[in-house]
């Protein structure tokens, strides 16, 4: 279970808005949200490092009447002015964008995967545990800490001036018997069913150092070496730096038996992946779906109608959130989709509360936010189209603490001198902080039945191991076993 610190509360007392500032962070990490007054057709928040003075500054779409103040410098440029930028506009920039107006998954994907200065251009160190040397989970936890301060108090580190971050993921945590689990799952289903394909073809996508490729692999070597001759596993990589990382770890990770010759390492995204693959194949993607960028919407208050969230960046990098009238295709075909599996939104229905809180005084015009995870639907689309015979195996979690406010919201962490940090807003610098969400999975399941035309199940991660994992490697001294324990939601 993830734990984050919790997040100061601050009042500016000469407007009588409410900011939530990170007081505890450097200056590039500080961040201060903002309720802006409410008018009948939009509402913004904005993220400052500092106060600024109150301006009034014109509305940029034609159909939207002029909001009230928000806090703005006279200096700055008009919102009008601002380019409208996705996330494939940005992969070439070596700094985050000013002066700009992005669909807040645009953002999010930015902020994470940005090749340049994203979260994940950052390398991750990975170790094993010796889980039969510890005494119970308490010293497990006192060893993973150890290993925190470590890896922050490295030369490369400190000389970089940058948090290194450490994913903690379970294919990190229990290496290699996580990653072996799921070697012999696959191993089991591809013999009861080989769908034709004589071979034994494996995608990965977000394999962060490589470690689960390896155990994987590892597995089929020492116990299916007929299927182990006839493998070939395709790692789809995002970010060149892992990129690199897994063919290092590759090269390293021998176990005396030479290495891996059957691993091919793409460095691409496969949200932008064009190639047919029209074989069976086993589809892999472990703790990734979290990190898929959502967008954001909320309803009108009185109609129930989506408005679509924008992240505005100005030349200072001052973040603002803003809503417009629902245009985007993708946000448009997953609220489509959602609607005819008979899914409605809570924030959609009009109920006895919403309809109090709408006659009152000083009420909101829009309801509180919803996340959206559209990205996620563009990879079942990705697979329906490019996978067709695909075998889809996935893992992340369903619930998440402290997360900002919202459904389905994210949350919003970094490490920092030692500590981590949770954040109450994702409009933070790109790059420095790790975004990540909970899954629906009995919903997502749903769709994916949708668009791919395939049948699944979900089960928990304590049920799959309890099958398949070899449950004395990470047992403690006591009798505990943390791989059964940690990450249950």
């Amino acid at each position: 279970m993830r734990k984050f610190w919790g997040c100061e509360k601050n009042f500016d007392k000469m407007s009588g808005s409410h900011w939530l500032r990170f007081s505890y962070l450097p200056t590039k990490l500080t961040a201060n949200l903002r309720l802006s007054p409410d008018t009948s057709n939009f509402i913004s928040f904005r993220s400052y490092a500092k106060p600024a003075q109150k301006h009034s500054i014109p509305n940029y779409w034609d159909d939207m009447k002029d909001y009230s103040e928000v806090p703005f410098n006279e200096n700055h440029l008009p919102i009008e002015s601002y380019s409208y930028l996705t996330a494939s506009n940005t992969v070439k920039l070596t700094n985050p964008p000013v002066c700009s107006r992005m669909l807040v998954r645009d953002f999010v994907h930015d902020s994470l995967y940005n090749p340049n200065y994203g979260y994940f251009s950052k390398q991750a160190p990975t170790n094993e545990i010796p889980f039969n040397s510890i005494k119970d989970e308490y010293s497990f936890m006192n060893y993973i800490g150890n290993l925190y301060i470590e890896n922050e108090t490295e030369p490369e580190a400190i000389a970089k001036e940058i948090t290194r971050q450490v994913w903690h993921t379970p294919t990190e945590l229990f290496q290699p018997w996580y990653g072996k689990a799921i070697g012999k799952y696959i191993a089991s289903e591809y013999r009861k069913d080989d769908r034709g394909n004589k071979e034994l073809a494996i995608y990965e996508i977000g394999g962060g150092n490589g470690t689960l490729m390896i155990n994987i692999l590892d597995y089929l070597r020492d116990n299916e070496s007929d299927l182990y001759s006839k493998t070939f596993y395709n790692m789809v990589e995002i970010s060149p730096q892992l990129a690199s990382k897994q063919l290092q770890n590759v090269s390293k990770s021998t176990g005396g038996k030479g290495k891996h010759q059957n691993i091919k390492i793409i460095n691409q995204s496969i949200l932008d992946w064009n190639r047919s693959v029209p074989d069976s194949c086993f589809f892999i993607a472990m703790e990734v779906v979290d990190n898929l960028a959502h967008d954001l919407v909320r309803y009108d208050s009185f109609t129930k109608e989506p408005r679509q969230g924008i992240v505005l960046t100005n030349e200072v990098y001052d973040f603002s959130e803003a809503y417009e009238p629902l245009s985007d295709p993708l946000i448009t075909k997953f609220l489509e989709l959602r609607s005819q599996i008979g899914y409605k939104s809570p924030l959609a229905t009009h109920t006895l509360a919403s309809r109090i809180r709408n006659m009152l005084p000083f009420g909101t015009n829009l309801t509180k936010a919803e996340f959206l995870p559209t990205m996620f639907l563009k990879l079942f689309e990705q697979l329906n189209t490019h996978f067709p015979k695909h075998r889809l195996i996935l893992s992340d979690f369903y619930k998440l603490p402290d997360s900002v406010d919202g459904i389905n919201a994210p949350v919003v962490q970094t490490r920092f001198q030692g500590s981590m940090i949770a954040c109450s807003t994702y409009l933070v610098q790109p790059g420095w902080f790790d975004i990540f969400f909970p899954t629906d999975f009995e919903t997502m399941l749903k769709i994916y039945s949708l668009v791919c035309e395939e049948k699944g199940n979900v089960v928990t991660q304590n049920h799959f191991l309890k099958k398949w994992a070899d449950l004395e490697k990470t047992r403690t001294i006591s009798g505990e076993n943390p791989i059964l324990t940690f990450y249950s939601n």
